[in-house]
């Protein structure tokens, strides 16, 4: 009898999970938010999913970048790529050692490793042109100032805050790694890779990789492992248990089934912001176009019942297909029942 294969599921959740707003951001605090998230990782894999995990670094990164800027005098500040390492291995050690105890507690004997990871995106892409991704700390005009003439970086004036510095946010093209990743996996590996994104390279003019002052978004770069790896569920955490059309509007509809062309054309009637939900139903989107199964979206708090299809919002392909009615029909429907047709 052939053996059955494996099925592998890919988590994404924000950096915010390990370090909150409402948070000092002490290490100890973030031990504790680890290993909650640790919990929530083993009963993926306790359902029997191999597992790839890719975090956000925002907080982290942003926290870093203030603490250079402190000690400027005394010691050089790293680049930004390098930052984006440095992250990618302090939050992936406290992910590793919380969900590693947490599979000794339930018995479960799987190990798990962190992939420090670099992202390659394209040197011509259009966003280095137009840098719009605040990073790291305010400064004084005087400061900004200064920055911008000696390390020709992009200042913007942050609403009467300050100066903050402002970088590229390209797409992903490849994963260098991700043959390791595929690899690992399979293998029965559960694999911590890409956080933040990832580390931004270019292949210079040499054909060698060089590290970039930019921004990876998190779910576009689980989009391409995702498809690259053939993981046969994509799972988003975010901050809402479903994702809703007229959000905020009082026509607002959770959608528990999302047919990809209907993902699309939601999409383009901008039902989803570019700041919010929107990156994320267009990684949905890439994922499914490519091949994917299914992409579940939902919160860490609904996650148990998303995954026995109590909660969450699932984007299929079209051969799942249900009909969600336009914004224009939506609203047509509200009026009829207003006036009681």
């Amino acid at each position: 009898m052939a053996a059955v294969k494996q099925r592998l599921a890919l988590v994404a959740f924000g950096g915010n999970a390990l370090l909150p707003e409402d948070q000092r951001g002490l290490q100890e605090e973030q031990v504790k938010n680890a290993e909650k998230a640790a919990r929530m990782m083993a009963g993926i894999a306790a359902k029997g999913y191999g597992l790839i995990i890719v975090h956000g670094n925002g907080p982290q990164v942003g926290n870093l970048l203030i603490q250079q800027e402190e000690a400027v005098n005394r010691i050089p500040p790293y680049s930004l790529d390098v930052c984006d390492a440095m992250t990618e291995g302090s939050m992936g050690y406290l992910l590793e050692r919380a969900l590693t105890n947490e599979l000794r507690r339930l018995s479960i004997d799987r190990d798990v490793a962190t992939l420090v990871s670099m992202v390659l995106v394209d040197k011509d892409d259009p966003a280095f042109a137009k840098p719009t991704k605040p990073v790291g700390p305010f400064y004084t005009e005087f400061r900004a100032r200064e920055l911008k003439r000696k390390k020709k970086w992009t200042m913007v004036e942050d609403a009467g805050r300050g100066w903050r510095k402002v970088v590229a946010s390209p797409k992903p093209i490849d994963v260098t790694a991700k043959w390791v990743i595929k690899d690992l996996v399979q293998s029965g590996r559960i694999v911590i890779a890409a956080g933040g994104g990832g580390i931004p390279v270019i292949l210079n003019g040499r054909g060698l990789y060089e590290g970039v002052e930019a921004v990876i978004d998190k779910d576009y770069a689980s989009s391409l492992i995702a498809r690259e790896v053939g993981v046969d569920l994509f799972i988003i955490l975010t901050a809402v248990d479903r994702v809703c059309v007229d959000f905020g509007k009082p026509g607002q509809k959770e959608l528990s089934e999302i047919p990809v062309g209907e993902a699309e054309r939601l999409l383009a009637e901008g039902q989803f912001p570019p700041g919010s939900m929107g990156p994320k139903i267009r990684a949905a989107i890439e994922y499914i176009r490519a091949g994917g199964r299914e992409v579940l979206i939902t919160d860490a708090n609904h996650l148990k019942a998303a995954l026995i299809g109590r909660s969450g919002t699932r984007i299929v392909p079209d051969s799942l297909e249900i009909e969600i009615p336009s914004s224009a029909a939506r609203r047509n429907g509200m009026e009829e029942t207003r006036s009681g047709a």
